[in-house]
């Protein structure tokens, strides 16, 4: 707080005058603040000295406030329920309580999961809120590593991916991948395909460098053969797109699936391929009660994908 002449009121101060206004000696305001009667009048000379006012009037050991006193004591009052407030919401940044949570996910995690999680946390921890952005897989990561986001939500494709020693995983879901096929395709009436069924077709994949298309192709070579992909999107609605266009067929996550009325949706036959869905936070803050309660939320919510 500053006055006309530059000089800074001393909130500490504030306090002082403000137990002087409330107990009305020296020594009853110095026993309030654990000071002694000389530290009491040493500080309020000095509030004086800042304010260039005379605050106290003193008879004896009785004082009383001026009218300059009573004026200040009223934004003593704004003052100092500013600071407490300020010093009450660092306490509550301090264990967790209040603050942000940089989020990235794919696209698919994004409106399947953590929005959901979003609002349930919210409904938990209303003071924690979430800053989301939309990252591949192979992106979210790199990201979480260089501490660009404090929480990835990505997917595991083979043994060991989530088992890095800089990072800690919770395991979320695991769906398979559907065969999605043309209308009219010469398997349309199927109960299932198998991938090898397929190998002769044009495929539509995600690009290179993405998880959900190294799926595929290792599925494909698992069955024996390489897939001939002549499109490619990470945007399955733009895969589903293509597909009902009689471009190809695809192989896509069953939550990652759009409403897609124009093409044909088959479980794959046999050990169909999946994806498996975690959390990721650095080692070392997975204690943190902001992540763990984002955390919480996000799990909570992955057992209605199951």
């Amino acid at each position: 707080m500053v006055v006309d002449d530059g000089a800074v009121i001393d909130p500490r101060r504030l306090r002082v005058l403000r137990a002087l206004a409330d107990h009305g000696t020296v020594t009853a305001a110095g026993q309030a603040l654990h000071l002694t009667p000389s530290a009491v009048s040493q500080q309020l000379a000095a509030l004086e000295s800042e304010v260039g006012q005379e605050l106290l009037r003193r008879r004896g050991r009785r004082v009383w406030l001026t009218s300059a006193g009573d004026l200040l004591v009223k934004h003593a009052d704004a003052v100092l329920a500013e600071l407490d407030r300020a010093e009450a919401t660092m306490a509550a940044h301090a264990d967790g309580s209040i603050g942000r949570v940089r989020v990235a996910a794919f696209a698919s995690a994004i409106g399947q999961l953590v929005a959901p999680a979003a609002k349930l946390l919210r409904e938990r921890h209303p003071g924690i809120t979430l800053r989301i952005t939309d990252a591949e897989a192979q992106q979210s990561l790199p990201m979480l590593l260089d501490g660009e986001i404090d929480l990835a939500v990505t997917m595991a494709y083979r043994a060991g991916i989530d088992e890095q020693t800089r990072v800690h995983t919770d395991p979320l879901y695991t769906e398979p991948f559907v065969a999605v096929l043309p209308p009219g395709h010469r398997l349309a009436d199927r109960s299932e395909v198998a991938v090898l069924e397929l190998a002769d077709e044009p495929w539509i994949g995600t690009l290179p460098g993405n998880p959900c298309r190294d799926v595929v192709v290792q599925c494909c070579a698992q069955a024996g053969f390489t897939p001939r992909i002549e499109h490619a999107s990470d945007d399955f609605t733009a895969e589903v797109a293509l597909v009902a266009a009689g471009l190809g067929v695809a192989l896509i996550p069953r939550t990652a699936l759009p409403g897609a009325p124009d093409v044909v949706v088959h479980p794959i036959a046999g050990d169909a391929p999946t994806r498996r869905v975690f959390a990721a936070v650095r080692r070392g803050l997975e204690d943190h009660p902001r992540l763990a309660a984002v955390r919480s939320a996000l799990r909570d919510r992955a057992t209605e994908l199951d």
